[in-house]
């Protein structure tokens, strides 16, 4: 099965008719280095960030090492880990979306725009916005450069026209309610946007730097759905949204999550919490976080109003 991936081409999708032109997408950190002998050498992602993170932050002094890991991560995904085949929607600027099909392996364009490169076959139709259900509108709103919309990929196949797709919408079996499920669908983008109203914006602010979101932050064990820090600087937060009934395995996965920050992006004085967000937790998650002390549980409630209007 083939992923789908959003990928920004330059600010403002500045390099986006270059890039139509010759046929090609890509990314312009470390732009001065030829990636392939670096790739052979370190052809997994953790040795690549081994390799690269140093260098990217000699190169961004005033930058930190939550920054370096998006850099390093959006650069070995387009260099190494989207496959020939995979499609790329890139941002016109215009509210439609350029679909390409990747038909080539990384390649460097010594001195040009964007240039570690993979080359592609655009499609003759764009994607409209505008036709996009809300949950893939909000996923494509990320401002990141990269962004893997792979768990949109019925829709996507259906939009672009290879594939007749029906979009059914079904309860999953710890959904409550059609008021939360279809709130769930929006969780993510709704806790993003409304930072400031909640309590968590007290003490943390939504992790950005040099024009990227700490929103699906990619680690070597998957993404983090967002990841925060403290007002004063001492403290990343990582936190995973769970659908309905959260119960303890997802206790494993923040913890892995939380393992990567550890080793991979804590800056000296620094240390790493973990928060779950569900509708409702069980007992096993009681327990297990009865001895996670580092790791919080938080519900989120669904609320459904009707006010009578006078006549």
């Amino acid at each position: 099965m083939r992923s789908f991936y959003q990928l920004r081409l330059g600010e403002g999708a500045k390099y986006f008719a270059e890039c139509l032109e010759s046929k090609f997408v890509g990314v312009g950190w470390f732009e001065d280095i030829d990636l392939n002998p670096i790739l052979k050498v370190s052809p997994e992602r953790r040795a690549f960030n081994q390799e690269m993170v140093p260098i990217y932050l000699k190169q961004y002094p005033d930058r930190e090492k939550v920054a370096a890991g998006i850099a390093c991560a959006a650069t070995f995904t387009v260099c190494k880990s989207i496959r020939e085949g995979d499609i790329v929607v890139c941002p016109k600027g215009n509210g439609t979306y350029a679909v390409g099909e990747v038909v080539g392996d990384y390649f460097y364009a010594k001195g040009e725009n964007l240039p570690h490169r993979r080359k592609v076959n655009w499609r003759s139709r764009p994607l409209d916005r505008a036709d996009f259900s809300s949950a893939l509108y909000n996923s494509v709103g990320s401002i990141n450069t990269l962004s893997n919309i792979s768990h949109h990929s019925v829709e996507l196949e259906g939009l672009i026209g290879e594939e007749q797709s029906v979009k059914v919408t079904t309860l999953d079996e710890d959904i409550e309610s059609t008021s939360q499920f279809l709130f769930e669908e929006h969780l993510e983008e709704f806790l993003i946007k409304n930072w400031s109203n909640t309590e968590l914006s007290l003490k943390y602010d939504l992790y950005e730097q040099a024009g990227e979101s700490g929103q699906q932050y990619s680690t070597d064990t998957g993404d983090i759905d967002i990841l925060a820090i403290s007002k004063d600087k001492k403290e990343l937060l990582v936190i995973e949204l769970k659908r309905g009934r959260a119960s303890d395995k997802v206790v494993g996965q923040i913890q892995r999550y939380m393992g990567y920050v550890k080793d991979e992006l804590l800056e000296e004085g620094q240390s790493v919490k973990g928060m779950i967000i569900g509708f409702q937790g069980d007992l096993k998650l009681k327990r297990a976080l009865s001895i996670a002390n580092d790791i919080e549980f938080y519900r989120y409630l669904v609320e459904f109003k009707l006010t009578k209007e006078l006549n």
